[in-house]
Parts: C-alpha cells; sequence; structure tokens
C-alpha cells in the first residue's frame, strides 16, 4: 500500500507545472493503462496521457495540486485535492478556445488511481467543471436554457 501511495504522490510530483515531466508521468502507467476525464467523458491512453498534462499545463503553467487527502486501500488510492493554478493560455473547448484571464483557480477534485503490480492501470479524474469554468470567468447563460426548453416542450 505505501508502495502504491508513493506512486501517485510522484505521478502527483511530475504533473506539476513547475516540473512537467509527461515522460516520467506515462511510465508510471501500465503499457494499457488510462487516464479519464470524468468531467468531460474523456479517455486517453499511451502518448495521449502526457498530452492532458501538458495542455493543462498551457492554459495553466503554474499549475499545482494541493492534496488535501490521500488513503491507499490495496491496488486503489483515493485522493482529494484542489487544482490550482492562473489561466494564463487559452482554455480548449469543444467550439473553440477561451482566451487566458489571468483568473486563479482553486478547484476541487477527487481522483481515484487503480494499480496492477505497482503501475497506474487507470486513473479516474473527478474535477468540479462548473466550478472551473466559473471561476475562469465562464457563466452559464440559464435564460437562454430555459427558454430553449419552453420552446422545445410547445412545439412537442
Amino acid at each position: 500500500m505505501e508502495s502504491n501511495e508513493k506512486t501517485i504522490r510522484e505521478a502527483y510530483r511530475l504533473a506539476e507545472g513547475n516540473v512537467l515531466d509527461g515522460d516520467g508521468f506515462l511510465a508510471l502507467f501500465t503499457e494499457d493503462g488510462s487516464f479519464n476525464d470524468m468531467s468531460t467523458s474523456q479517455s486517453f491512453r499511451g502518448e495521449q496521457i502526457p498530452q492532458v498534462i501538458a495542455g493543462l499545463a498551457r492554459s495553466f503553467p503554474d499549475v499545482h495540486r494541493e492534496l488535501l487527502e490521500v488513503h491507499a486501500f490495496g491496488d486503489v488510492v483515493a485522493v482529494e485535492l484542489r487544482i490550482q493554478g492562473t489561466h494564463l493560455g487559452g482554455f480548449p473547448t469543444p467550439v473553440g478556445e477561451i482566451p487566458p484571464t489571468g483568473n486563479r483557480i482553486d478547484v476541487p477534485a477527487a481522483d481515484l488511481w487503480y494499480l496492477r503490480d505497482g503501475k497506474i492501470e487507470r486513473f479516474n479524474c473527478y474535477n468540479s467543471m462548473s466550478v472551473w469554468l466559473d471561476q475562469i470567468g465562464v457563466h452559464p447563460d440559464f435564460k437562454s436554457a430555459v427558454e430553449a426548453t419552453e420552446t422545445a416542450a410547445t412545439t412537442a
């Protein structure tokens, strides 16, 4: 258990903005390992994995993860954390990039790491995307959503 926790703590260290070692991060995964961003329903494997941490660092070059709780249960490590940084690069979305705002983020998250033989087999990252977007200045347009729903209901 202690070894699994050390592996996960090392993964976080390698993904820090001031370290950013994508090859080292990937080396902690099994050959068939996956990184699953649960807030966006995206899954990454192989060479895509270091690209994910590099992409986050492009948007938030000073990205830091404050680990609040780390609990190892055999081959599972559960982590409660806060993702922190400054929005200094474009933030990609399906319809284009959100330009840098200079805003600081402090996003609550929870990660579940599943290990096999001391290597990461699956990493499920759960972050509060609504908080994240709010903190960089993207606010939902509830009025348009309500109007669209009402329109759809009356035409059905």
